[in-house]
């Protein structure tokens, strides 16, 4: 297994986080720009994560 950087646990916090707060925005929130703009965080987050572990391992 190669060693993975701090910067790649960053991004499974960073996707952890933005999960939450995307549900907590749609259940508690009255914006729903918000809502998709966390959700979008997430995806790229979730996105380059899952590329670059596809990359790197």
């Amino acid at each position: 297994m190669a060693q993975t950087s701090p910067l790649w646990y960053f991004l499974w916090v960073a996707v952890a986080f933005f999960g939450v707060l995307t549900w907590y925005l749609d259940k508690f929130g009255k914006r729903q720009q918000t809502v998709r703009l966390s959700a979008l965080c997430g995806v790229v987050s979730m996105l380059s994560l899952v590329v670059w572990t596809w990359t790197d391992f």
